[in-house]
């Protein structure tokens, strides 16, 4: 592994002059080794030269490091030994893979920029990450650094050896935090190097995370895979994985190793999770001062979809882009240091998509406790989910139905209220798709007014008019003279909203009309209302509606 020391311009020019020395002597036996190739058939040594070698290299030297006797026989399988310092070196940018958040970088002496995915980042850039942000960069040997929120990365050193695969990689985390997946080393030349304010990490592949400390805390190294050599000028560890070091200061060496917490225990099935938003929930871990709750791509688990810091054993997760995705949840102690991780993956899907809505309207107050709910047909659907909620993240399930037709009514009456309801499609595999948008719905006891017009009397026929429903509804119409509807006078279902009957002797009659979908749901009635009727002389004398009183 490859040791170096950070922050020289906090020292006195004697201890500079001290750890450049000790920079000079570490660097020298790197640049004394050899790269070795595996001659294959074809090769010539003034192919290869003019390949791995800096122009200013003779191919002579290659030939005399090798002892090659004649330079026109390289026997297939045999191996030549490339000095490191006579290689090429090219500078190697590294590339943006996703971004999530607010991101910025900037260059020596240049304002500040929006970073998105494909940029390039070159030697001296510095990047930025705001609140509830992160970005992903792969290096040229395709290792891997996701920065997460509130940080600040400056890259050192972005090279390659030419095309021989070894590539040097230096970063300075001078804010937040950072997890680091490194390619296997490729040669004696490749390092990925990180330097925190009190500490460096070096390694030659492994996982590991690396915080620069804040509050008063020092660096943390965490390693997850392989090992990791942590120093600065007062001494180094080497962590294996499922340790940590912590570093308080340049001034002490690197505190000694301790255990990561444990992996927390998961409490939530991951089926409950391939409808979001949804609710996780954990077991506490003993020592834990707080958790780290993260979900990345499986694919891709650098790249972070979603990241929140909890004390609780608890947390929503938001809606995320569809795919397979990872959630991680790790336990973070009173020092900061956060522990292994436990994960768990799961599937959100995009198809089928969801249907459209018809009724409720968004945001529509209803009478009814088993309201019909309605939607578009999708081609690829065999089935509609129906979930309905009085939360909006759907957290506390009241309902969920499902039906192949596109309406449906709840086989459960609700009660007087708010709630929210949504539809998802479902294929012919049983695949369920994404939900579409959550709508407020409001559910109340008032009774139903049927807007009972003024009745019209004419030819000896009583008419009575009301509001009508919503298409293909049809109606029930009780009239009755005391009022209990016991015996009714009249009860006639009706396709119209209007009824027409013999006219009656003068007195007093009651009124309640009923509204009956077209799927034969049956609504209650509206309160009754009274008619007083004249005497039955004045329907001829010409009285109508004028002589008829409605009386609520």
């Amino acid at each position: 592994m490859t040791v170096r020391l950070t922050r020289l311009p906090r020292f006195p020019l004697a201890a500079r002059l001290v750890v450049l020395v000790a920079l000079l002597l570490s660097a020298a036996p790197l640049l004394a080794q050899d790269w070795t190739y595996r001659v294959r058939p074809g090769d010539t040594i003034w192919d290869l030269s003019a390949r791995y070698l800096k122009p200013s290299i003779a191919w002579e030297q290659l030939q005399s490091h090798n002892g090659i006797a004649d330079p026109y026989r390289l026997p297939p399988g045999s191996q030549l030994r490339f000095p490191v310092a006579w290689l090429q070196v090219q500078p190697a940018p590294a590339r943006v893979l996703a971004v999530r958040g607010p991101v910025q970088s900037q260059a020596d002496g240049q304002p500040r920029r929006d970073v998105i995915e494909g940029d390039l980042l070159r030697i001296g850039q510095e990047l930025v990450t705001g609140e509830d942000a992160s970005v992903t960069v792969v290096f040229a040997d395709d290792s891997r650094l996701q920065l997460r929120e509130r940080s600040r990365l400056r890259f050192d050193q972005l090279s390659r050896y030419g095309h021989t695969g070894m590539v040097d990689t230096r970063l300075r985390l001078e804010q937040g935090r950072a997890s680091n997946r490194v390619t296997p080393a490729n040669g004696p030349a490749s390092r990925y190097i990180i330097d925190a304010p009190t500490a460096t990490s070096s390694v030659r592949g492994t996982v590991f995370r690396v915080s620069a400390g804040q509050d008063g805390r020092g660096a943390a190294t965490e390693v997850l895979e392989g090992r990791v050599q942590v120093g600065n000028r007062r001494g180094q560890r080497l962590v294996t994985r499922g340790q940590a070091t912590r570093s308080p200061s340049l001034d002490t060496r690197p505190a000694g190793l301790e255990a990561l917490l444990p992996a927390p225990v998961m409490a939530t099935e991951p089926q409950r999770l391939a409808t979001l938003p949804a609710a996780v929930a954990w077991q506490p871990v003993n020592n834990a001062a707080g958790y780290r709750v993260e979900v990345v791509r499986a694919d891709q688990p650098e790249v972070l979809l979603f990241g929140r810091d909890t004390a609780a054993t608890t947390l929503t997760l938001p809606d995320l882009p569809p795919g397979e995705l990872r959630l991680l949840v790790r336990a973070v102690s009173a020092a900061q240091v956060e522990g292994l991780d436990a994960r768990q993956d799961f599937l959100v899907r995009d198809q089928p998509v969801p249907p459209l809505t018809v009724r409720p309207l968004h945001g529509q107050t209803l009478n009814s406790a088993r309201p019909r709910f309605e939607w578009t047909r999708v081609a690829e659907a065999e089935r509609t989910v129906l979930q309905i909620a009085r939360d909006p993240q759907f957290l506390t399930l009241l309902l969920e139905q499902d039906t192949r037709a596109t309406h449906l009514r709840p086989i459960l009456d609700l009660a007087p209220g708010d709630y929210v309801w949504r539809v998802a499609s479902v294929d012919r595999n049983g695949d369920r798709g994404r939900f579409g948008q959550p709508l407020p719905l409001t559910i109340t006891d008032e009774p139903v007014d049927p807007a009972l017009q003024p009745p019209e009397a004419a030819q000896g026929q009583l008419t009575l008019r009301w509001q009508a429903g919503e298409p293909g509804q049809r109606y029930r119409v009780q009239l009755d003279r005391r009022g209990d509807f016991s015996a009714p006078l009249l009860d006639r279902e009706l396709d119209q909203p209007e009824v027409s009957i013999k006219r009656p002797w003068r007195g007093t009659l009651h009124v309640r009309v009923q509204y009956i979908d077209d799927d034969g749901y049956v609504g209650p009635f509206s309160p009754a209302q009274q008619i007083a009727l004249p005497c039955r002389t004045c329907y001829a004398t010409g009285g109508s509606a004028l002589l008829l009183w409605l009386l609520l």
